[in-house]
């Protein structure tokens, strides 16, 4: 993640530059440096891929408040297009929706014969809680999906059982018919196969050819150590089934960290309360404090500590998602005062009084002599 450049260099704009701006500057970035226009050119290829991974996270408002607070480290595990040994192919089908907005149908192939890949399915996104001490260690833990998946008699060709898809006459398994303006071609769904590129002449019967039906199911998913509440998972190829032949969407997990009676979690840092008796504070003493990661800490407490004192212990806190780090542990002392005492108790606490009070007095004494 560290050899990455800024996002913002990549494109060229401001930290505060506007979703405009950021759109203008991806859209011209991505004609210059096109790898059609510059065929075996590994730089511009290299150019392009870096800028479109840019424009994917300043594009989205929560990863771009992410990327701005945590940079690179922040985005692992949130859900972003994994570009690193993607091919070109990849890219353009991951982002076809993008370009073609962009550019009007443009299918981002510079007169090249490169097939453009159907259309994938929906991208699902549910809600995922985990434990304070399931964030610190990392966790795998099955989440539910309500919605369409493959159908289990055809898997998901929507083919009846001994049949299988034919290619599209009308695309030649495509999934688009094109035209073509000097060097730039154009292109469109293809009316018949709807983009998939494959028809089917015997349906499933379980299906009706559709490849897929309405179920509930559950996926694994892992949460890795360090994961906090709004962070996003991005579970490949686990979303809505697309059309026959096609791939599936992505499964997005929106991440929530429930409250810990314990610890307050702050970033990275941990927040724990420890209750001290008068004579602890007073004398000093070690107390052990035990983590939500099933490690324990001793404190050491010094004499004469105050109500209200914190103790900062480095590096016992929530470990970063890049895991280099670890937050700090903050420990915030507090005096138990008893509320009931007997004969003898406070007899002493008197006589102690009146020690300290007498101790009080002679050094006040001989500040004015």
């Amino acid at each position: 993640m560290t050899d990455k450049r800024d996002y913002y260099e990549v494109l060229g704009v401001s930290r505060e530059a506007s979703p405009d701006e950021i759109r203008r500057a991806y859209k011209q970035a991505a004609l210059k440096h096109h790898p059609d226009r510059n065929p075996g050119d590994e730089s511009a290829e290299a150019k392009f891929k870096e800028a479109t991974e840019a424009y994917s996270v300043l594009s989205d408002a929560e990863k771009r408040a992410t990327y701005d607070r945590f940079g690179h480290a922040g985005l692992q595990g949130s859900g972003g297009f994994d570009f690193s040994g993607a091919g070109i192919g990849d890219i353009l089908s991951h982002f076809q929706d993008m370009f073609s907005d962009f550019f009007g149908g443009f299918t981002g192939d510079f007169g090249s014969n490169r097939p453009r890949a159907p259309r994938r399915g929906q991208d699902v996104r549910v809600d995922g809680s985990v434990t304070l001490r399931e964030a610190m260690l990392g966790t795998k833990k099955e989440v539910s999906v309500n919605g369409l998946a493959p159908c289990e008699a055809c898997d998901g060709t929507g083919a009846a059982t001994g049949t299988k898809p034919q290619s599209c006459p009308t695309c030649r398994g495509v999934g688009q018919v094109t035209s073509q303006r000097g060097f730039i071609m154009f292109s469109q769904t293809c009316p018949r196969c709807s983009g998939a590129g494959k028809v089917i002449t015997d349906p499933c019967q379980d299906c009706d050819g559709k490849g897929r039906v309405s179920r509930r199911r559950t996926v694994l998913v892992t949460f890795p150590a360090g994961i906090d509440t709004g962070q996003r998972l991005r579970v490949p190829g686990q979303g809505m089934p697309g059309p026959p032949g096609t791939p599936p969407g992505d499964l997005y997990v929106d991440v929530e960290v429930e409250e810990d009676e314990l610890f307050e979690r702050h970033g990275h840092d941990l927040i724990t309360r420890e209750h001290l008796s008068f004579a602890e504070a007073t004398l000093g003493t070690k107390i052990i404090v035990d983590l939500p990661d099933d490690t324990s800490v001793t404190v050491k407490v010094d004499p004469g500590t105050q109500p209200g004192s914190v103790i900062r212990l480095r590096g016992k806190g929530v470990p970063r998602l890049d895991r280099r780090a670890r937050g700090d542990l903050h420990v915030v002392l507090q005096v138990t005062v008893p509320k009931k005492l007997s004969r003898r108790a406070r007899k002493l606490l008197q006589q102690l009084d009146e020690e300290l009070g007498g101790s009080a007095d002679k050094d006040k004494e001989a500040r004015t002599a």
